[in-house]
C-alpha cells in the first residue's frame, strides 16, 4: 500500500499562527486532516521581536492540530513576511562545455546556484531564487529549455533577499518548539499558489494578500512571477485608528471593525449607532457607524494606494505588462465590507476576492475555506510539492497495552499477546485466587491517542516544576 505523503504548513503572522495538516485525495485534491490556531504573540509586522511568546504560540498551535488530527508533527514549510523583504531582478548565464549535449536539470540548477551565490548587503541572505524566461545562443522567449540544444544558457531571475537574522529567528522558534524546519516559502507566493488559477497568472494579475500586520503583493504575467513586496501595514493599522479614533479598547475596536466596518463611507446613514460597554461600570460610548466607516476608509485607502504605487512600478501601464485579470484580494483583511468595490474605484483594475477552495476536497469545512488560511493552504500545497513525510499517524506500537481491570485479585506475572490494538488472550502464572472474574475493557486508538497527548502534556509539566526547583 503506498504510504500517504502528509504535509505541514505553518502560518507564522501577526495576528494568528495557524498549523495545517494536509494531504492529497485520489483526486488530486488537497485534504485537510487537522487545523490548530494560536493568537500570536511575540510577531510584530511578520518580524519575530519576543522569542518566548512566539515558541508559546508556536507550541500551542502545533497541539490542537496535532490533537484535532491524530497525527504527531515532525517538520513544517514555513512562511516568511515582513518588511525586511525585498525583490530584485537579475540577469545570468553560463557557457556549456558540449553544446551538442541536451541542456537537461543539472544545467539550469549550475545556472540557479551560481546565482545564489550573489553578492548581498550586509546582513541579507537571498530567500528564493526564480526562474523567469530563458534565452539559449540569443534566442529569447523561451520557457522550457529541457531538451533543447546550445552552448549559452542565460536566464532572467526573480531574486527574493530578506534579513539573515529575521530568518534565523524564526528558524529557531521553530526548532525550539522541538520540530524541524523542512523550507522557508515567501506568504505572498504560498497564498497565490492557493488562490490564483493558471489562467490568471498568464493573462496577467496582482494578488494583494492583507494580513494582520503586513500586506503582501505578487504580481504574475505570463505565468511567471514578475514583481513581489510586503508593505508594512495591515489589518492591525485599522483596528489601531478605530481605537483612537473612537477611544475604546482594542478589542471593542476589532469585534467593531468585524461586525460593523465598511471600508465604503456613503452607505451608512448619520442615524446609525452602535452601543459600546463602558469599562467598569461606566457610561456606555455610542459610536457613529458612519464615523467608523471614515476612519476605515481613510486608513484602506492608504494601503490600496501604496499597493498601487508598486504594480505601478512594476510597469502595468506598459501594454505588454497589462494585467488583464486585474486584482486578487486575499488574507484577513479581504473580508471587510465593501473592500472589492473601494479597490476597484482606486485602482480601476477588475478585483475579486480570492478563496483557497479551488484546491481543496470537497468536503472542507467552510472555515477553511476562508480567505484568512489562504497562506496555510497554499504552504501546505508547497509542503506536498517538497514530497515530505511531515507528520505521522501517532499509534501505540511498542508501549505496553493499557488494559483495564474489574474485580482483579492479586496476580504475580502476567503476559499479554496483543494484535492489532486488541488484547486477545490474558494468561496468568503463579497466581493467587480466583481469575475466572477478570474482564478485560480494550481502549479505543482514539481514547490511546487522547492519553498519550495528555501524558506529554503532564511529563511537560513536571519537567518545568522540576527545573524550577
Amino acid at each position: 500500500m503506498e504510504k500517504d505523503n502528509i504535509a505541514v504548513g505553518l502560518d507564522i503572522g501577526t495576528t494568528k499562527i495557524v498549523a495545517m495538516i494536509g494531504k492529497k485525495n485520489e483526486y488530486g485534491k488537497l485534504e485537510i486532516l487537522g487545523i490548530g490556531k494560536s493568537k500570536s504573540l511575540g510577531v510584530a509586522r511578520g518580524v519575530v521581536n519576543n522569542i518566548t511568546q512566539t515558541i508559546q504560540s508556536i507550541q500551542q498551535a502545533i497541539l490542537e492540530a496535532e490533537t484535532n488530527s491524530g497525527y504527531k508533527i515532525k517538520d513544517v514549510v514555513v512562511g516568511i513576511a515582513g518588511q525586511h523583504i525585498r525583490s530584485i531582478q537579475h540577469t545570468d548565464y553560463i557557457s556549456r562545455s558540449n553544446p551538442e549535449e541536451v541542456i537537461g536539470e543539472k544545467d539550469i540548477q549550475l545556472l540557479i546556484d551560481q546565482v545564489n551565490k550573489l553578492a548581498m548587503l550586509p546582513g541579507e541572505e537571498i530567500i528564493h531564487v526564480l526562474p523567469q524566461e530563458f534565452k539559449i545562443d540569443g534566442q529569447s522567449e523561451i520557457k522550457e529549455p529541457i531538451g533543447m540544444y546550445g552552448g549559452r544558457l542565460e536566464s532572467s531571475f526573480h531574486v527574493v533577499v530578506g534579513q539573515a537574522s529575521s530568518i534565523r529567528n524564526v528558524g529557531r522558534c521553530i526548532q525550539s518548539s522541538g520540530i524541524e524546519l523542512s523550507g522557508l516559502t515567501l506568504e505572498p507566493l504560498a497564498s497565490a499558489d492557493a488562490v490564483l488559477s493558471q489562467e490568471e497568472k498568464e493573462a496577467g494579475v496582482a494578488l494583494i494578500d492583507i494580513g494582520g500586520g503586513t500586506t503582501d503583493l505578487a504580481i504574475f504575467k505570463d505565468g511567471i512571477i514578475r514583481h513581489t513586496a510586503v508593505i508594512p501595514f495591515g489589518g492591525n493599522v485599522i483596528t489601531e485608528d478605530i481605537k483612537e479614533g473612537c477611544s475604546i479598547i482594542e478589542k471593542q475596536a476589532e469585534l467593531l471593525k468585524i461586525k460593523f466596518g465598511s471600508a465604503w463611507p456613503g452607505e451608512n446613514k448619520d442615524n446609525e449607532i452602535v452601543s459600546i460597554p463602558g469599562l467598569r461600570g461606566r457610561e456606555p460610548k455610542e459610536i457613529s457607524l458612519k464615523n467608523l466607516s471614515k476612519i476605515i476608509h481613510a486608513r484602506v485607502v492608504e494601503i490600496v494606494e501604496q499597493v498601487f504605487a508598486e504594480i505601478k512600478a512594476y510597469g502595468h501601464e506598459d501594454p505588454r505588462k497589462k494585467l488583464i485579470a486585474g486584482i486578487v484580494l486575499t488574507g484577513g483583511g479581504a473580508q471587510l465590507k465593501h473592500i472589492k468595490q473601494l479597490v476597484e474605484y482606486i485602482t480601476g483594475m477588475d478585483t475579486r476576492i480570492g478563496y483557497p477552495n479551488e484546491h481543496l476536497a470537497g468536503n472542507s469545512s467552510e472555515e477553511i475555506s476562508s480567505p484568512l488560511f489562504a497562506t496555510a493552504v497554499g504552504l501546505v500545497m508547497n509542503s506536498i510539492e517538497n514530497s515530505t513525510e511531515s507528520a505521522v499517524r501517532v499509534e501505540v506500537v511498542n508501549e505496553q497495552p493499557r488494559v483495564v481491570y474489574k474485580n482483579v485479585p492479586p496476580v504475580t506475572k502476567q503476559r499479554y499477546e496483543v494484535e492489532e490494538n486488541y488484547v486477545e488472550r490474558v494468561e496468568t502464572f503463579e497466581q493467587s485466587g480466583d481469575v475466572k472474574n477478570n474482564v478485560a475493557v480494550e481502549e479505543s486508538t482514539e481514547v490511546k491517542i487522547r492519553r498519550s497527548f495528555f501524558d506529554r502534556y503532564v511529563d511537560k509539566i513536571k519537567d518545568f516544576l522540576d527545573n524550577a526547583e
